[in-house]
């Protein structure tokens, strides 16, 4: 038995409205590709005159990074005569304020993974500026303690890290700080 004959019906077109039509022409893209321009025009291909970050300013990761690294670079420089780096101020600062908290509360609280933060224990130990005691309720745990040399140094590194943080934020009103603490401790809280 001879093979059917197919028949060739013809392709479908989209419209600018996106429903499909038979047999209509064939539109042109409405936008030319990277590549399509640079070819037809090859010094566009390199030539920026303006950077435009308009879609990532919309991102709220984005503008949280841009603004951490903005403090983060003046608090390296600033605490730096401290020995201590964000990670090391935090779990100091944590201890300070919350004398005998354990290793398993730390890492919870500041949401740092446990082979991390031994090292970081034993650092600052060996610096004598935390010291490990027996914990009152649970025998198979430890309390950590600041020192007095640890809380005489972080009492000036938490005000040289207050004071550099109102610098860096100058722009803002004592309102608008408190409204975007508030807004960004919505986010990971």
């Amino acid at each position: 038995m001879p093979p059917k004959p197919t028949l060739k019906t013809p392709r479908p077109e989209a419209t600018e409205t996106g429903t499909f039509v038979p047999n209509a022409p064939r539109q042109p893209p409405l936008a030319k590709t990277r590549r399509e321009r640079a070819s037809s025009n090859p010094s566009a291909a390199n030539a920026v005159d303006t950077v435009d970050t308009a879609y990532l300013q919309t991102l709220m990761g984005y503008n949280a990074r841009r603004a951490a690294l903005s403090i983060i670079e003046l608090f390296l420089e600033r605490l730096a005569p401290y020995g201590l780096k964000p990670v090391d101020f935090s779990v100091m600062s944590t201890i300070c304020h919350n004398p005998g908290v354990t290793s398993r509360q730390l890492c919870a609280t500041l949401n740092l993974l446990p082979p991390n933060l031994v090292g970081l224990v034993q650092s600052l130990e060996s610096r004598g500026l935390i010291e490990r005691k027996p914990h009152p309720h649970d025998g198979r745990a430890v309390g950590l303690h600041a020192t007095p040399k640890g809380h005489d140094l972080m009492v000036q590194a938490e005000q040289t890290a207050t004071e550099l943080e109102i610098e860096k934020t100058a722009k803002l009103t004592p309102g608008q700080r408190k409204t975007l603490l508030a807004l960004l401790q919505k986010i990971y809280l």
